[in-house]
């Protein structure tokens, strides 16, 4: 087998490989979806690897985690790293949620700046030691299919409870605080694209529910940093004048 072709085989199945290379039928709508799928999906990966840099490097420039919601922060690491565990277990493909491992690993970032900035590095390590042994339970595959079936059907309000509890601060708060409009844009881009691979790769509803619902409250989110930026470069202006 050629390089390429081997290349060309983890885009492709073979029987898509054969449609464009035998066949060619270039044109074939089922093997272009697909190609576009994981095209998408090796996107995303990429951008996974540093979507939340400019929120970690934001907290840790301002040693502060003034507007950034502790138990936001927390619920959302624990819908991904469920994620993680229930994608790994059911054996979908890498392209469809490789992107959540490096998610995982830079929300357990922000959570422990968080923690540190607001309680202390004692405290900040206990908790991220708790998260570690719970996330390797959990994906290490000592965590029954049965469970993590389970645990994937309550991710959602798991998720949209780490959305919600973040807008609401916004909210109270009547600011987005340190949250970087830079990670919400790429986060919102992200979970949007992952409705369509889902359809593709997995075919999974609670997956595909759990995009959909993910990308509306993000939206959310978005809409009040472009909502209070607003308000605060007005004020700004204000007093200016």
């Amino acid at each position: 087998m050629s390089t390429i072709k081997s290349i060309l085989l983890n885009l492709l199945s073979e029987k898509c490989y054969e449609t464009y290379f035998t066949d060619h039928e270039i044109f074939n709508s089922g093997c272009a979806k697909a190609l576009i799928s994981k095209l998408l999906g090796l996107t995303l990966i990429s951008m996974a690897v540093v979507i939340k840099v400019p929120q970690i490097m934001k907290l840790f420039q301002s040693k502060t985690a003034k507007g950034v919601d502790l138990k936001s922060v927390f619920l959302e690491l624990i819908a991904i790293t469920i994620h993680i565990a229930y994608c790994s277990a059911k054996g979908f493909p890498l392209t469809s949620w490789g992107d959540a491992t490096f998610l995982a690993i830079q929300t357990a970032i922000i959570a422990f700046l968080v923690l540190l900035y607001g309680f202390g590095q004692a405290k900040a390590t206990k908790y991220m030691a708790i998260y570690a042994v719970t996330a390797f339970v959990l994906i290490s595959g000592l965590t029954p299919m049965a469970i993590l079936e389970v645990l994937q059907a309550l991710k959602i309000p798991i998720l949209l409870g780490s959305r919600f509890t973040q807008a609401k601060t916004n909210y109270n708060n009547k600011s987005t605080g340190q949250l970087s409009a830079t990670t919400c844009n790429m986060m919102l881009f992200g979970s949007a694209a992952r409705i369509y691979t889902s359809i593709q790769e997995t075919g999974d509803f609670m997956m595909i529910i759990t995009f959909v619902l993910n990308t509306l409250a993000i939206g959310v989110i978005a809409g009040q940093m472009i909502y209070y930026n607003k308000s605060s470069q007005v004020k700004a202006d204000k007093k200016k004048k």
